[in-house]
């Protein structure tokens, strides 16, 4: 998968801006605020159908103009794609492929296999579940389509379930065929995202644990352990469980969306007890293992954008970086730092052709 070019047109800080990229690493680099880690969010943005940093569409929209386009050629398996991203204020996100228009954003979703790891990352370590289960469900959906409907599925059942409990406590009243129809329906959809949340988790551990012990040369030893309600039984029982608990919260308190992923290290979390370099170290292992994963089943190298990566790592860990990516495993990669002269000396060492972009 290589991004041949980019065009910006409005996009955050750019006004009209076109990339013509090398095959292999390109590197933009510039004072803060110049629009860096904006240009690769503008490459997510084309993969994703939306912004890594800014889940507000408008936001993204250049102040003072009305539209934003994001327009990028691609070469995948030996043919050209074009994808442009564009949204105009008052009206709906459009995202093409080829000049044809998606019906549904979901059915865009892994077509551009793509990997970002960014200082934004860290929330996956210090925020709530909720983000570590789009963690999970971002890498399992970028391969399977069927994954991604049940799970769409899933959240619609569920607000569904949520607002007929609040209608039972605001009305002081109670259904429980409804509520069981809506049961059945979680149960489905959960049962089947959860065994795949598990099987996915089996494959992905040990990739992940190798990746960390090439980064940290086995200093330290890590874990991810996979939490879920439906461990303790079927989720039509714990449904039914939880039942009291749920009238009184008005919402659904047990299923697949309190899932959790727990990361350990020497045997504690590592959000209490891993140092900065640590901690940075096991979230870009975590993502190299999501690259590795996703070539894995889609036979296709992801784009690889390292947004500031090279902060707060001190050379060692920098260098074995450097020479887990300098090998034809890893297909087109975009860098972004504030350091030009830094950048400029750690490609050297990739023995790949690059193109530094100065903003």
């Amino acid at each position: 998968m290589i991004l041949n070019t980019l065009s910006l047109v409005n996009y955050k800080n750019f006004e009209s801006q076109v990339f013509d990229f090398d095959a292999k690493i390109n590197c933009f680099v510039g004072a803060n605020g110049v629009g860096k880690t904006n240009a690769l969010d503008a490459i997510y943005h084309i993969a994703f159908g939306k912004s890594y940093f800014n889940p507000i569409a408008l936001q993204n929209i250049k102040h003072d103009t009305e539209f934003f386009v994001v327009d990028g050629n691609f070469t995948k398996n030996e043919r050209t794609e074009k994808i442009i991203v564009s949204l105009k204020r008052g009206q709906k996100k459009i995202i093409k492929r080829n000049g044809k228009a998606y019906d549904k954003f979901s059915d865009h979703i892994g077509f551009i296999p793509l990997v970002i790891i960014s200082p934004a990352d860290r929330d996956l370590i210090t925020e709530g579940s909720d983000t570590r289960r789009k963690f999970i469900d971002s890498v399992i959906s970028q391969s399977d389509k069927s994954y991604l409907t049940n799970l769409i599925a899933y959240n619609k059942v569920l607000s569904q379930r949520n607002a007929l409990l609040k209608y039972f406590a605001l009305n002081n009243t109670f259904n429980a065929d409804t509520l069981s129809i809506y049961n059945e329906q979680l149960n489905t959809f959960g049962t089947a995202l959860f065994k795949k949340r598990d099987d996915f988790l089996k494959i992905f551990i040990p990739i992940f644990k190798e990746r960390y012990e090439a980064i940290s040369q086995s200093k330290e030893a890590i874990d991810l352990t996979y939490k879920s309600d439906l461990f303790n039984g079927n989720l039509i029982t714990l449904l039914q469980a939880c039942i009291n608990k749920d009238k009184a919260l008005q919402y659904t308190s047990t299923g697949i969306h309190k899932d959790d992923l727990v990361f350990l290290i020497d045997g504690f979390p590592i959000k209490k007890f891993g140092s900065q370099g640590q901690q940075k170290s096991f979230l870009i292992a975590l993502k190299l293992a999501q690259f590795d994963f996703i070539k894995q089943q889609s036979g296709v190298s992801p784009i690889l954008l390292l947004d500031d990566i090279f902060d707060k790592l001190d050379e060692n860990r920098v260098a074995q970086i450097i020479n887990l990516v300098d090998n034809e495993h890893f297909g087109q990669i975009f860098i972004s730092d504030t350091h030009a002269e830094r950048t400029e000396n750690v490609v050297k060492q990739i023995h790949q052709s690059y193109q530094i972009f100065k903003l």
